[in-house]
């Protein structure tokens, strides 16, 4: 029999490159207006998004997808470093598995453009961990667009 893999080897690690500055690429991810065009994977739409951008302030963001399936999640933010680092919990309140996890996006200067290294971490199990991959990697292409747009 193997280990048994505790809740905090569970984690992914996501790293993209956008042709936008850091300043910009971080107000994407921090900014309510940003966020409504393109934080939810492929065609899902984002309903509602609320920020609090601070410090212990609370965010909140709702999609809905094209056969009408809604879902919730919500956090709130531990660190806001400006243009390098954003911490920020994540819950899911249409799991049912329900588990807050962390999530640390990280802004890199690469020549102008700006690399993203997005690490999400302390899954409730290996399925939840690759939900949560599948999400974050279809949700990036949006970004993309978004800042090219702009």
């Amino acid at each position: 029999m193997g280990e048994a893999t505790s809740q905090s080897d569970l984690r992914l690690q996501i790293s993209r490159t956008f042709a936008a500055s850091r300043e910009r690429t971080f107000r994407a991810w921090t900014e309510r207006e940003a966020l409504l065009e393109w934080h939810a994977p492929a065609d899902v739409k984002v309903g509602l998004c609320e920020v609090d951008l601070r410090p212990g302030g609370r965010w909140r963001v709702h999609m809905q997808a094209p056969d009408g399936a809604e879902y919730r999640v919500s956090g709130v933010y531990r660190v806001i470093d400006p243009p390098e680092r954003l911490v920020f919990t994540w819950r899911w309140d249409t799991d049912p598995e329900n588990e807050e996890t962390l999530v640390t996006v990280e802004f890199r200067d690469r020549a102008g453009e700006t690399e993203v290294v997005l690490t999400h971490e302390g899954f409730p199990s290996e399925e939840s961990r690759s939900r949560h991959e599948q999400g974050w990697t279809a949700q990036l292409p949006n970004l993309a667009t978004y800042l090219t747009r702009a």
